[in-house]
C-alpha cells in the first residue's frame, strides 16, 4: 500500500500539484493521479469527455454521469487506501482537472455496437471484457479486444458469442409468420444492420391483432443491438427521442398509430445522420451535441396519414394472422429464441462477409431514394439467389401510393394529370389550386393559397414520381409576373394504365374533366394495344370517352386529322368551356386551350 501512495504522490508532484508539508497530497490529487496513470483522457468529436483503460477492454468511459470513469476511480480509491472513501467534493474537483487534460488530447470517436476497421466491420458483443466479432470479405472471427473504440450505455446489452449450429437463418424463420418474401427482405435488411456507414431503412411490421408484430420487432431488435427496452413508446419530444437514439444501436417504436410532424422529421434524420444540440448539465452557456444514425424499426396496425419523406424510407413486412392451433407461449418462444440466437447470428456473419466479398463489384442501374442499402440488397441477391431487390422496389412503391390515398390535394393532383393527355399541363400555383377539384369541405391540409399549393406539390414531387407523374418547376412565365410555371406529365406507362376502360381514373372520360385537367388530347402514342382505327372511332362516339389514347384523332388540330374526324364535332370532348384560338404566333399551330388561359400548351410561350 505505501509503494501505490508513493506512486500517486510522484505523479502528483510531477504535475505540479502542490502538496503541503508534513500531509500527504489531497484526496482530489490522489484521484487524479490514479485516473491519469490507469486512463488515456480524450474529448470525442461531439466535444463529451471520456477516458479509456491502459491495457484494458477499448471501451470508452465517459467522465460525467455516475456510470462511468467517476464511479471507477471512487472504486479503486478505496480499495487502495483501506476502504477510505473519498468525498463528493474530491470526485468533482477530480473530475474538472481530467476534463481540462482530457481537452489537450487528440479527438477520437468512440463507436456503438458496430463500426468500420481496415475494410472489415466490428461488432461490440458488449461484454466486459471488451470482446468483439470481425466480419471481412474472406470470413469472420472472435477477438478478446476490440480494435476500434467503442461506449457503452445502460441501454445496452451483452450480444451472445457466435456459434455456427445447423442453419440458424431456418431457425429464425420458424419463429415469424411472414411469406418467404417477407423473410428474405428481413434478413437482407438485418445484414445491412450491421453495416454501419449507410443508410437503413425504417424496418415496419405491419399486420392485424394477433400477427406477432410486437415479438416479431422485440426478437430482430435483439439479434443486432439487446437492450432491457428493445421495444419503446413513442418519444413525447425531440430531446428524449434524441437521449434514447444516442445511447442505442437500433430501437423499435412499438404499437405506433399516429405519427406527430416533429417525429416523422426526426426519424427520417435518423435513418441520415442526425446531431441534436443541448445544453450541458448544470451550465447556462456550454452546449453538447448528440451525433447519431441509427437502425430503427416500428410496429403498427395503420400508422395513418406518413409524410412523403418517411414513407420512402420505409420497408415494410406484413405478418399474417396465426390461426389459434399454431399459436405458441412466449415464454416457448423466448427458449426457442434464446437457444437459437448465437446460431442466427452465426449465419447472419456468414452471409455479410459473402456481401462484403461481392459489394464492390455491385452496380446498380437504377439507383432508388435508398440507394446504398439498395446495393446491400443487390449483394444479398448476388450471393443467395434472392429477389430481395425488387421486393424491397414493389414495397416503397405500395408505401408511396398509401401517402398519395391519405392525401386529398395530392389525389386531386394526379386526377388532373390522368385527365390532361400525353402531354399534360403547364399551370401556376394559382391556376393549380382552381384546377383541382376540391372537395366541398377542404381538408385540414389542403393549400390555403397559391404559395401553399405551390410548396405542397413540392413535397409531393418524389412520390408524384413513383407513381409515374413527373413534376417540372423549372420554368416560369412571361414578363412581369414571371411566374413559376409547374409542368406536370405522366408516364407512357401511366397513361397506358389510366386509358383502360376499367380504370375509375380512365383519363378525358367526361368533357367536364376535360376542361379541369387544363387540355385534352388523344393521340396514337400509346401501348399497340391500346391503338385504335381512326375511322372505327370517328364512327363510334361511345367508345370514345372510355378509350381517350386508343385513337389517332389529335385534338388540337396539327393538321395531320382525317375528314372523318375533323366533321364528327359531337365527339370533340373540349366543346364545354373550351375554345378554339388563333394560331399561336412561335409555333403556327392552332391551340385548344382551356378559357382564359395566358399559355399556349403546345409551345409553352404566352398566348
Amino acid at each position: 500500500m505505501t509503494d501505490s501512495k508513493d506512486k500517486a504522490r510522484e505523479i502528483v508532484e510531477s504535475t505540479g500539484t502542490e502538496v503541503e508539508k508534513g500531509r500527504g497530497p489531497s484526496q482530489a490529487s490522489l484521484l487524479v493521479a490514479l485516473a491519469r496513470e490507469r486512463y488515456e483522457l480524450f474529448m470525442s468529436e461531439d466535444g463529451r469527455p471520456y477516458g479509456v483503460k491502459v491495457d484494458g477492454a477499448n471501451i470508452a468511459l465517459p467522465l460525467r454521469g455516475k456510470a462511468g470513469l467517476r464511479s471507477q476511480l471512487a472504486r479503486i480509491f478505496t480499495d487502495e487506501h483501506d476502504g477510505s472513501v473519498p468525498s463528493q467534493s474530491a470526485l468533482a474537483d477530480a473530475m474538472t482537472v481530467l476534463e481540462g487534460v482530457a481537452q489537450d488530447a487528440d479527438p477520437r470517436v468512440p463507436h456503438v455496437r458496430v463500426a468500420r476497421s481496415d475494410g472489415g466491420i466490428v461488432v461490440d458483443l458488449g461484454d466486459a471484457d471488451g470482446r468483439c466479432v470481425i466480419i471481412r470479405p474472406t470470413g469472420w472471427e472472435r477477438a478478446a479486444r476490440s480494435p476500434v473504440l467503442f461506449r457503452r450505455s445502460g441501454a445496452m446489452k451483452p450480444l451472445p458469442e457466435p456459434v455456427r449450429d445447423g442453419d440458424g437463418l431456418a431457425k429464425l424463420r420458424a419463429m415469424l409468420n411472414t411469406d418467404d418474401e417477407g423473410f428474405q427482405l428481413l434478413v437482407a435488411w438485418l445484414v445491412a444492420a450491421f453495416i454501419p456507414d449507410l443508410p437503413h431503412p425504417i424496418l415496419t411490421f405491419r399486420g392485424e391483432q394477433g400477427t406477432g408484430k410486437s415479438y416479431s420487432a422485440k426478437m430482430v431488435i435483439g439479434i443486432v443491438d439487446p437492450s432491457g427496452a428493445p421495444k419503446r413508446t413513442a418519444p413525447r419530444d425531440i430531446k428524449s427521442w434524441a437521449t434514447q437514439a444516442f445511447n442505442s444501436w437500433a430501437l423499435c417504436l412499438d404499437n405506433v398509430s399516429v405519427i406527430a410532424d416533429w417525429l416523422s422529421d426526426a426519424l427520417c434524420r435518423a435513418v441520415t445522420g442526425d446531431g441534436i444540440v443541448d445544453r450541458a448539465l448544470y451550465t447556462d452557456d456550454d452546449v453538447v451535441v448528440l451525433e447519431f444514425r441509427r437502425v430503427l424499426a416500428m410496429t403498427t396496425i395503420d400508422a395513418g396519414a406518413l409524410a412523403g419523406d418517411l414513407a420512402e424510407r420505409l420497408l415494410t413486412i406484413e405478418l399474417h394472422t396465426i390461426p389459434d392451433r399454431r399459436r405458441r407461449e412466449e415464454a416457448e418462444l423466448d427458449a426457442a429464441y434464446a437457444d437459437a440466437h448465437a446460431s442466427i447470428l452465426a449465419s447472419l456473419f456468414d452471409l455479410l462477409a459473402d456481401v462484403l466479398a461481392v459489394l464492390p463489384d455491385v452496380q446498380l442501374e437504377e439507383r432508388p431514394r435508398m440507394a446504398d442499402f439498395a446495393r446491400v440488397l443487390a449483394a444479398v441477391d448476388k450471393v443467395k439467389g434472392w429477389h430481395t431487390l425488387d421486393s424491397y422496389k414493389a414495397t416503397a412503391r405500395d408505401a408511396v401510393a398509401d401517402v398519395l390515398e391519405g392525401e386529398p390535394f395530392a389525389q386531386a393532383v394526379v386526377a388532373l394529370v390522368d385527365r390532361a393527355g400525353p402531354e399534360g399541363v403547364t399551370l401556376t400555383a394559382s391556376e393549380l389550386l382552381e384546377r383541382v377539384a376540391a372537395p366541398d369541405k377542404l381538408p385540414r391540409k389542403w393549400p390555403k393559397d397559391p404559395t401553399r399549393a405551390g410548396g405542397q406539390l413540392k413535397r409531393l414531387a418524389p412520390a408524384l414520381r413513383t407513381i409515374g407523374i413527373e413534376v417540372d418547376d423549372s420554368k416560369r412565365g412571361p414578363k412581369p409576373k414571371k411566374q413559376r410555371l409547374y409542368t406536370l406529365t405522366a408516364s407512357a406507362e401511366r397513361r397506358y394504365e389510366t386509358a383502360s376502360p376499367a380504370s375509375p381514373g380512365a383519363i378525358g372520360t367526361t368533357p367536364e374533366q376535360g376542361e379541369q385537367g387544363g387540355r385534352y388530347r388523344g393521340d396514337a402514342s400509346g401501348p399497340p394495344s391500346a391503338q385504335g382505327d381512326a375511322g372505327d372511332a370517328a364512327g363510334n362516339a361511345g367508345l370514345f370517352p372510355a378509350s381517350p389514347q386508343g385513337t389517332a384523332l389529335d385534338l388540337h388540330g396539327h393538321g395531320r386529322g382525317d375528314a372523318g374526324t375533323a366533321g364528327d364535332a359531337e365527339m370533340h370532348p373540349l366543346s364545354n368551356g373550351v375554345r378554339p384560338k388563333t394560331p399561336c404566333a412561335q409555333c403556327s399551330r392552332p391551340q385548344w386551350n382551356a378559357e382564359g388561359s395566358p399559355f399556349c400548351l403546345d409551345c409553352r410561350t404566352a398566348a
